[in-house]
């Protein structure tokens, strides 16, 4: 799929929602990275910006990045509204065509996946070559499906050794912080509840 495809898919799906930020970071977001000191982070699919403006809240100067431009400005007005832009800056990516440049103390994806054919190990790779010594990177992935997921129902979703095997790090190079599934409890787009599981891969880069 080319990226004009691309964009123009989440342009859309961007336009059709709320335009404001929900104020709350992603839970494993808040879980795993609230006990580090703040530095230099870069968010890869930031959406409107939710976790992007709170890290940026707790002091972390924050690349966020995302291939929709719609979701790009509502993520720099919520960032203005929340009188954060100092700590932001926002970059329109095809993560399959280019990648930010630069090295961070920690880099994030939560829930990078498309319903499009584009290639997302390549894409978690260069997300850990992104990460500087002693940094961290997070990923978080879907386990099971929501009941209101676009996914397919009988989708079958990686497990987080499943994704980290796809990477192809370096083992001694990278402390497991935590590499497992967990469950929270999730809220759909008219308001509906189900317990769903995420995968987490939370790894320090060691050399």
């Amino acid at each position: 799929m080319q990226t004009a495809t691309r964009k123009k898919f989440w342009n859309d799906h961007y336009r059709k929602g709320s335009s404001t930020s929900s104020g709350r970071p992603g839970t494993a977001l808040a879980q795993f990275t609230a006990p580090l000191t703040p530095g230099t982070v870069l968010e890869l699919g930031c959406a409107k910006g939710d976790d992007a403006i709170w890290l940026a809240r707790r002091g972390w100067q924050v690349t966020a990045v995302d291939v929709s431009s719609v979701a790009l400005d509502l993520a720099a007005k919520n960032a203005r509204q929340a009188g954060v832009s100092e700590n932001l800056r926002f970059e329109e990516h095809d993560l399959a065509v280019s990648f930010p440049q630069g090295s961070f103390d920690l880099v994030t994806a939560s829930f990078l996946h498309a319903p499009q054919d584009w290639p997302r190990a390549k894409v978690l790779r260069q997300a850990a070559d992104a990460v500087d010594t002693g940094g961290h990177l997070l990923i978080v992935d879907h386990g099971s499906r929501a009941p209101w997921s676009w996914a397919p129902e009988d989708t079958v979703y990686p497990t987080a050794e499943d994704t980290l095997a796809s990477l192809e790090l370096v083992e001694s190079t990278w402390q497991r912080c935590c590499v497992c599934p967990i469950s929270r409890m999730t809220t759909g787009p008219e308001g509906q509840s189900a317990i769903v599981t995420d995968t987490i891969i939370f790894l320090r880069h060691l050399n």
